[in-house]
């Protein structure tokens, strides 16, 4: 807390004379394309990480990147709802992490989480447990492909998929690196140069989502996000 004091004094200082041009325009409005669903865990810094300004994207946090698959409600599926039918986003992107809080409990201590709000939260990702994988990073990779999954059980996602207006993707980010990953069919590929130029170029042609990926979003996945 003394930190983030610290930094607020600091930033009013230094950095508010720079953007306070950019915030007087975002108090108008804002106008994100992309909703991005992250872990809560404090290590997972998009704007680090990603190089993202203000209004650049629409963020939902909670534990383990989840979405409930419909019919369920709360606030993340709220969240979902508000980015694409009052902001109108195109791109959804689903980011997990290396060494999840998250994961683990899923992974090693599923029967001793005492009942309660976790456990119940966590339900929501209980399959990937299911899987047989024995690394906690590649389950959570798993997860992220599982929550597309769970994404793509909303109506309005499934439709706006299928019509060509709304892209879904999975990154995953490996904090002991500071490497950032892209789910390239069942493979999170490493976001470099030559990558993230292949992804700029896909991005740009704006290609309607295939059947083999309404089919893969379509039901929890078995094997895919391995690296």
């Amino acid at each position: 807390m003394i930190k983030l004091i610290r930094g607020i004094i600091e930033f009013r200082k230094t950095r508010r004379p720079l953007v306070m041009d950019t915030f007087a325009r975002l108090a108008l409005g804002q106008s994100p394309d992309c909703l991005f669903v992250a872990c809560s865990d404090s290590r997972v810094a998009v704007n680090v990480f990603a190089s993202t300004d203000p209004g650049d994207l629409f963020v939902i946090r909670n534990v383990g990147n989840i979405i409930p698959k419909h019919p369920n409600s709360g606030s993340t599926v709220a969240g979902l709802e508000y980015a694409l039918k009052v902001l109108n986003v195109r791109h959804v992107i689903v980011c997990g992490h290396s060494d999840c809080g998250a994961i683990r409990a899923l992974a090693q201590v599923p029967g001793l989480l005492p009942e309660g709000p976790l456990r119940r939260w966590l339900r929501h990702a209980e399959a990937i447990a299911q899987t047989g994988e024995t690394s906690l990073d590649d389950l959570s990779k798993k997860n992220v492909v599982h929550q597309m999954a769970n994404l793509f059980t909303h109506p309005v996602v499934k439709e706006r998929v299928t019509s060509g207006t709304l892209s879904l993707h999975g990154i995953w980010f490996d904090i002991r690196k500071a490497d950032v990953y892209y789910l390239e069919g069942d493979t999170f590929v490493l976001i470099d140069d030559s990558e993230g130029n292949k992804i700029l170029e896909q991005l740009k042609a704006e290609t309607p989502p295939s059947d083999n990926f309404t089919a893969k979003t379509s039901s929890p996945p078995d094997q895919s996000g391995n690296n």
